[in-house]
């Protein structure tokens, strides 16, 4: 899974959502298509700003998520069907992971 764009995010303040896993060596497709089901519908969500994805060759992915306000964020990560896409990256995909929240106050760059 590779994002070729950058997500199109607004000036901050706002918040980025890192999610960095290890994927066990089991289900690609079954992970891709779940992988690709959540971000379409994390951008059906109130204050969703847009992602930006990859994952290497020996299964270490880094996803960011952005999102305005915070209380999206906690209404994402409780929408039922996440849930079940949270449940079953613990029994089935992941080998380890990590979420991490924070606020954006700067940014920049180059286009």
């Amino acid at each position: 899974m590779h994002s070729a764009v950058f997500a199109n995010t607004p000036q901050p303040p706002y918040y980025a959502v890192i999610f960095t896993s290890q994927r066990s060596d089991t289900e690609h497709q079954a992970y891709a298509d779940m992988a690709d089901a959540m971000v379409a519908l994390a951008g059906q969500q109130p204050g969703f700003l847009g992602a930006e994805s990859c994952r290497g060759s020996d299964g270490l992915g880094i996803t960011v998520s952005y999102w305005q306000p915070e209380d999206d964020i906690r209404r994402w990560k409780a929408h039922s069907d996440h849930l079940i896409a949270q449940r079953m990256g613990t029994e089935r995909w992941y080998a380890h992971y990590a979420v991490r929240v924070a606020k954006v106050e700067r940014a920049y760059g180059m286009r």
